[in-house]
């Protein structure tokens, strides 16, 4: 009797093995990336050009005092070192990676790479035994990234080593917060708006001094501009964080990060739509499969972790 209850609760809040996700938790933490896939237009239309880390930070530090004053506290002794880790992972080392790629490679390579993160996190979590995957999941996630790079796909590719290696490493380190956010959940009796709230904080921090060396743009504050850091830091920020790490800590590692392809295919779709960029029946295709991985594998029941 204990060892079949065993069997079909998980070790982790929220989750329930061998069920598929909550439709609820699933469709708020799908918010995330849609609102993120409108970072490329913001930026691009709304904010003074050649200032990555200065947004960065912009984007983070408001976010987090504004949840911090939602959700106030200091992470207890065994949670700070915790907290710490995922700011970095989630926000201090993911940002600028992200902005050097976007800088260094064309979006559809970024893209490419950026969705491979549920492949990573699969990867991560079987080699450290934290989750079992089933291989319907793996091909849901190689559908996905397939997808992406046929919605990407265009004639001329220029590839750089420092702009593959920054979205690697920005992927890695997403998947890898990802994964332990899974793992360590949130300090009892804590909000887990205080937990965002602190690695928005400490990621931000982190940034900060990278700002003198890698901006050079003018610093230029006008209603557009206020209006594209107000998106980045209320809605891209403390909002789609406070979802998609309540996500991440509710929904099983690999259905949290196939939502993730919503963000290149948001992009996309905001291109076309308010930029007017053209897109071929091939990426439209693309578009269609990529979609198609990313909600089928959020109905995939999950297994249980391996009983050690």
């Amino acid at each position: 009797m204990w060892a079949s209850r065993t069997r079909t609760r998980s070790s982790h809040p929220g989750e329930l093995q061998g069920a598929s996700p909550p439709l609820g938790i699933t469709a708020a933490a799908a918010l995330a990336p849609i609102v993120w896939g409108t970072t490329y237009v913001v930026t691009s239309e709304l904010l003074p050009p050649d200032r990555p880390m200065t947004a960065s930070v912009l984007r983070a530090v408001p976010a987090g005092l504004l949840l911090l004053l939602i959700a106030p506290g200091i992470p207890g002794r065994g949670w700070r070192l915790k907290t710490t880790i995922l700011g970095v992972l989630n926000i201090g080392l993911f940002f600028p990676m992200l902005f050097v790629a976007a800088y260094r490679l064309p979006g559809g390579v970024a893209a490419v790479v950026g969705s491979a993160q549920p492949l990573v996190i699969i990867a991560m979590s079987t080699a450290l035994g934290w989750g079992r995957t089933r291989p319907v999941q793996i091909g849901c996630a190689l559908v996905a990234v397939a997808g992406v790079a046929l919605t990407t796909v265009t004639s001329a590719v220029r590839l750089d080593a420092i702009g593959l290696a920054a979205a690697a490493i920005g992927t890695a380190s997403m998947a890898t917060g990802i994964v332990l956010t899974k793992r360590w959940g949130v300090q009892q009796n804590t909000s887990p708006l205080n937990s965002t709230a602190w690695q928005l904080l400490i990621g931000g921090m982190v940034i900060c001094p990278l700002i003198p060396i890698v901006d050079d743009g003018p610093w230029a504050i006008d209603a557009k501009a206020a209006l594209g850091y107000t998106w980045l830091s209320v809605i891209g920020g403390a909002m789609a964080y406070a979802l998609w790490f309540r996500g991440a800590r509710a929904l099983p590692s690999a259905s949290i990060s196939l939502l993730g392809i919503l963000s290149p295919l948001t992009a996309a779709a905001v291109g076309w739509i308010v930029l007017g960029q053209n897109m071929t029946a091939l990426q439209c295709a693309g578009f269609v499969v990529a979609l198609i991985g990313s909600i089928a594998g959020q109905f995939i029941p999950t297994r249980p972790p391996r009983p050690t």
